[in-house]
């Protein structure tokens, strides 16, 4: 089953949840406790911490919930701030005790979009590279539910001063590619 975030991020292939954490938690749960589809595969749009390109279409299972506040000592957590799926099953690690977990793109999710593209390179020396609001919340009540998920980004800007800028402009074209990429028939 395909979901998403809804609003100005629907496909007419998936159904929506909710922008941001809290919501899609929220949705998706209710509708979880309801129906059980044997696979979720979210899609969305995604900030690039550097390295991946406008446009680029990513793939992955593993997410991280880390606040910009984090990497300047101002903040701690006490939950577990990775979640990574593979084999079908939903797994939670320690990103504090477990650097570098995974070799797959990690994508933060934050209820806050970085436009301080200084904080860039923390991300990206913690194996992070990608940062979409929702993706953490829908790796975490999959797991709670035991449903196997994973995630198809296409990136629409950079996480600097121009990013909402950028995710304006670059927007309709991202959907429009995400859209004929999952459509498009395997060969």
């Amino acid at each position: 089953m395909f979901i998403c975030a809804g609003e100005s991020e629907n496909f007419d292939f998936a159904k929506p949840m909710g922008i941001g954490m809290i919501d899609m938690a929220m949705n998706l749960s209710r509708y979880l406790e309801n129906k059980k589809p044997p696979f979720l595969m979210f899609i969305g749009t995604a900030g690039s911490y550097g390295i991946h390109n406008i446009f680029d279409i990513i793939h992955s299972k593993t997410a991280t919930n880390i606040e910009n506040s984090f990497f300047n000592a101002n903040a701690y957590t006490p939950i577990d701030n990775m979640i990574s799926t593979y084999e079908g099953v939903v797994k939670a690690t320690s990103l504090l005790n477990n650097s570098n977990v995974s070799r797959e793109t990690i994508v933060n999710s934050s209820n806050y979009i970085t436009t301080d593209k200084r904080l860039s390179k923390y991300y990206l020396e913690n194996g992070i590279s990608l940062e979409n609001m929702e993706f953490f919340s829908v790796l975490r009540v999959a797991k709670e539910f035991n449903v196997p998920v994973a995630g198809v980004f296409i990136v629409t800007n950079y996480c600097n001063s121009n990013a909402h800028q950028d995710f304006i402009t670059n927007h309709k074209e991202a959907m429009a590619r995400l859209s004929a990429y999952i459509k498009e028939p395997i060969k």
